[in-house]
């Protein structure tokens, strides 16, 4: 959960390059799509996983991951 009680969600944009970094990092939010780009789960970041995931988008080399 983020602070004030909302549901932490992140969306890949565009700028994705496809290095995979994301899914390595946070496999269980982030994932390799059939295109070749990354992209995250549709539902709320498992409350274990506010780490990592904050990690892969803060590891993110073109800023591809946002807070949604």
């Amino acid at each position: 959960m983020k602070e004030g009680g909302m549901f932490m969600k992140y969306v890949v944009n565009d700028s994705c390059i496809g290095c995979g970094l994301c899914p390595s990092t946070c496999p269980e939010v982030f994932s390799m799509g059939d295109d070749g780009k990354a992209c995250a789960i549709d539902t709320e970041v498992p409350e274990e996983c506010l780490g990592t995931a904050e990690e892969a988008k803060d590891g993110c080399p073109v800023s591809a991951i946002e807070e949604a």
